[in-house]
């Protein structure tokens, strides 16, 4: 099917002064975010839908996007999160059998503005040599310098909570059937139930914990200790989100009284945000890590799984380990921290995506460990995680 747009001119502005001019899709106005770059292939949807993008321009490396149209079904929360969509060439047929609408339209739809024919070879080389930087996207605002002074006035990533943006205003119960994917419920075989902090949490991470049996109840962030054994959970989870996590005390402080009480597993953010409850700290990275293809080095194991990771934040590794924190994973481009586990309490998380299966199946080892940590109450050793690993591949 063709994707149809009218040709309409569209500039982008970095803070540094560059300017990209090309043309736009989607919806038309004027956006401000950090722009960003993610090295996945495909999966442009569930990019698009992911709440940790909020506030966020990304940048596609591949050069192709749109061939596969947009679907009803692999979203990963009710709508699309960036602030902006930047790719080298929109395709301009989508075909796939479960295809609902273009990817032009879908962008339309909900207000957000995309941009084409930069090159974006060009842009990804500028991040990565000088960092994610602020920017404005517009189809109505085409003098540069306007565009350029707009974007350094842009608000910063650092020290921004954009959790407030995304989390849930009330609590709710977690269904298989929910985000319009329905595949018959699980019963809760073991009579598990989780309580899962949701700071922007994607469908798949909570669709990996009611597959493995359990009962989910989903609480925003900005709740107390008290609200959440007032549930009497067999263990907690903390989702992953958008912004700095040290800008998000209100979230750490209710992790922080509950941390001798639950067995908890963290994901992305909630991994930064159960290091400061720890009283480890977290740091802003230069780019970041955003694609399908990320290897991280088990260091429990010494096996190296490949990754879906996005995020622009990382766990210091000192502090982390004087909070009585025991490094589990790391980045093998970067060497910076991507697990770890507590030394006596059952708590473990990782800064990746191990509900993501970007292709192999490599980290979904992952919930498995958490169920059987709810039960033990016992921090995974590294021979059971390296058996939880071998029964999943």
């Amino acid at each position: 099917m063709t994707q149809t747009q009218p040709i309409r001119p569209a500039k982008l502005a970095l803070e540094d002064g560059t300017v990209f001019t090309g043309r736009s899709f989607g919806a038309t106005g004027t956006s401000e975010g950090e722009v960003v770059f993610n090295t996945s292939m495909t999966g442009y949807q569930e990019i698009l839908t992911d709440p940790s993008y909020k506030g966020q321009m990304v940048t596609m490396t591949y050069p192709l996007i749109g061939n596969y149209g947009i679907n009803r079904i692999d979203v990963e929360s009710r709508c699309p999160h960036v602030a902006g969509f930047i790719i080298k060439e929109l395709a301009p047929l989508y075909s796939n059998y479960r295809a609902d609408l273009s990817l032009s339209d879908y962008l339309q739809r909900y207000n957000i503005i995309g941009i084409e024919g930069i090159d974006t070879r060009a842009l990804t080389r500028k991040l990565r040599i000088l960092g994610s930087m602020r920017g404005v996207l517009s189809t109505e605002i085409l003098d540069d310098a306007k565009l350029v002074a707009s974007a350094r006035s842009a608000a910063n990533m650092l020290g921004a909570d954009w959790v407030k943006a995304v989390k849930p205003a009330e609590s709710y119960t977690w269904s298989e059937d929910q985000g319009d994917w329905n595949q018959g419920r699980v019963e809760h075989a073991d009579g598990l139930h989780v309580v899962a902090i949701d700071c922007g949490a994607k469908y798949n991470i909570l669709r990996n914990l009611v597959q493995r049996g359990v009962r989910v109840t989903v609480l925003p962030p900005d709740i107390s200790a008290a609200d959440i054994l007032c549930h009497r959970p067999d263990g907690l989870f903390v989702s992953n989100g958008p912004g700095d996590p040290a800008a998000l005390d209100y979230a750490v402080s209710p992790l922080v009284g509950v941390l001798e009480k639950l067995p908890i597993f963290g994901i992305c953010l909630g991994h930064q945000l159960l290091a400061r409850a720890l009283g480890a700290k977290t740091f802003k990275l230069k780019f970041g890590h955003r694609g399908a293809n990320q290897p991280v080095k088990n260091l429990d194991t010494g096996r190296v799984e490949i990754t879906s990771q996005n995020h622009g934040f990382a766990v210091e590794q000192q502090s982390l380990e004087s909070s009585g924190g025991v490094v589990t994973h790391i980045n093998l481009n970067d060497h910076t921290v991507e697990g770890f586990r507590h030394k006596t309490l059952p708590i473990f998380s990782v800064q990746y995506h191990p509900e993501a299966s970007p292709g192999p199946h490599d980290a979904s080892y992952l919930f498995d460990a958490f169920m059987e940590m709810i039960k033990t109450h016992n921090p995974p050793s590294a021979k059971r995680l390296a058996e939880l690993q071998s029964l999943r591949q």
